[in-house]
């Protein structure tokens, strides 16, 4: 068991109190709402910040990286399931592993790429000890995305960009779409980028702020 099961920050009621905020905040679809309501937000942040875990709100989770604020984790989700359901998804970007644990409740398989090792360890701890079971992860570049499993139905870079590395575009599939978050340090918008025949379509979704996508790899 978990060192931190004791400090009830497994409660239905507290994870049900962010699901309504999420709610309250435009969130409709019930499949994201419940995706976010069973993972245990908590156990992927330090434990210092254990009892801000359901705040809709980022913290930082260290090597200068944040867990992203749920209301951006539901928007993202809510874009990569929209219409047909996506069987496959990669994350640039994984962090500590919550965005990619609310994809695994929802898509067969989630794939992620991490370039700082420390982090890459600690999300696959965690998965370990969830039993989750349909996550691949991989330590490397995002800017190179992950070719030998692409395909993909849809691509989530969670850092920001100023434009879409090409290889992330080619390892869309057909329709396929990528969601990114895209502009300058401090303030970007999140954007939905779709392979169709004629080209790549855009749609713009919120304001956010995300931390900066950078190359290379990082080893502790």
């Amino acid at each position: 068991m978990n060192s931190r099961v004791g400090i009830g920050m497994t409660s239905t009621r507290t994870r049900d109190r962010l699901v309504e905020r999420l709610r309250n905040k435009g969130i409709r679809d019930p499949r994201v709402l419940q995706a976010i309501g069973s993972v245990p937000r908590y156990l992927f942040v330090d434990e210092a910040l254990s009892s801000r875990a359901y705040e809709d709100s980022a913290l930082p989770i260290g090597h200068g990286q944040t867990i992203s604020q749920p209301y951006v984790v539901a928007r993202i989700t809510e874009a990569v399931i929209a219409g047909e359901m996506p069987h496959k998804v990669l994350e640039i970007g994984s962090g500590c592993g919550y965005q990619a644990a609310v994809l695994a409740g929802l898509v067969r398989n989630v794939y992620g790429v991490e370039r700082i090792r420390p982090l890459l360890a600690r999300s696959r701890k965690r998965f370990l000890e969830l039993g989750i079971r349909n996550i691949s992860l991989r330590h490397g570049d995002g800017y190179e995305g992950w070719a030998s499993h692409a395909p993909y139905d849809a691509i989530v870079v969670s850092a920001a960009l100023e434009a879409v590395p090409e290889p992330l575009l080619a390892q869309l599939s057909e329709r396929g779409r990528l969601i990114a978050p895209v502009g300058s340090p401090g303030r970007q918008q999140l954007i939905i980028f779709q392979k169709k025949p004629e080209g790549i379509e855009t749609e713009r979704l919120d304001d956010v702020i995300f931390v900066e996508f950078r190359r290379g790899k990082v080893e502790r």
